[in-house]
C-alpha cells in the first residue's frame, strides 16, 4: 500500500552512537551490519557500557554473531525470536537509570516489539533509535478480534486468530507495535481478492 502522507507510518533512521550512561542494542539478522557500522563511529568505552542482544534469522550467517560478540559489549545475548528480544529488553530496563539509550535494527516486527517494550518501561521516544534492515514483513493487528498476526507479507492476509480476510493498512499503532488490518470483504463475504506478496 505505502500510501503517502500517513502520519502514523514509522520513519526509520540510521543508527549512530548517542551520549548515554548505558546502551541497549538489539539487532536482528542483517541488522548486525548496522551495528557494526555504528561501531566504527562509537567513542572509546561505548560498548563497555552496552548490552547487545542478537536475533539470528533463519539461515543467518554465523559470522554476524561473531562480529557482534567481538565488539566487547558488557553483555551479549543471542535469543530465539523478536518476542524474546523484547522480553530481554524489558528485563534490562527494570534496572535502567536515566540516560539509557535503546537502539534497534532489523525487521518492522522486531522494531515494533522492542519500541513497545521500551516505551512501556518509560523510555522517552527520543532515546529510542531505529534502523530498518531486512524483510518488510509486517506485524498486523486485526481490528475486529485484536489478535496479532506476525510476519505478514501478503495483501490481503487471513487473520491467524479469527480467520477474517484483512486489508493491511498503512496506519500503524506505536502503542501495540503493529499495522492495522480491517476486514476486506465485510459487506460481501467471499469477494476478497487473491493475496499478493507486497511486503517482502
Amino acid at each position: 500500500m505505502l500510501v503517502e502522507g500517513i502520519k502514523s507510518r514509522p520513519v526509520y533512521g540510521v543508527l549512530a552512537p548517542q551520549p548515554g550512561l548505558s546502551h541497549i542494542i538489539v539487532a536482528e539478522g542483517e541488522g548486525a551490519e548496522a551495528v557494526l557500522r555504528m561501531a566504527e563511529a562509537a567513542p572509546a568505552g561505548f560498548f563497555a557500557k552496552s548490552h547487545l542482544i542478537f536475533v539470528p534469522r533463519g539461515g543467518d550467517r554465523p559470522d554476524r554473531a561473531d562480529g557482534l560478540r567481538a565488539l566487547g559489549a558488557a553483555d551479549f545475548q543471542s535469543v530465539g525470536s523478536p518476542a524474546d528480544a523484547a522480553a530481554a529488553v524489558a528485563t534490562l530496563l527494570r534496572d535502567a537509570k536515566m540516560g539509557t539509550q535503546v537502539y534497534v535494527t532489523g525487521t518492522e516486527g522486531l522494531i515494533g516489539l522492542v519500541v513497545q517494550a521500551a516505551e512501556t518501561a518509560g523510555i522517552d521516544h527520543a532515546s529510542i533509535h531505529t534502523e530498518h534492515r531486512g524483510s518488510m514483513a509486517r506485524r498486523v493487528q486485526c481490528v475486529h478480534c485484536k489478535g496479532i498476526t506476525e510476519n505478514v507479507t501478503t495483501q490481503p492476509v487471513k487473520c491467524s486468530h479469527c480467520g477474517l480476510t484483512l486489508l493491511v493498512r498503512d496506519h500503524y499503532s506505536r502503542r501495540i507495535g503493529a499495522f492495522q488490518g480491517v476486514c476486506i470483504d465485510a459487506e460481501e463475504p467471499g469477494t476478497a481478492p487473491r493475496p499478493e506478496e507486497l511486503f517482502k
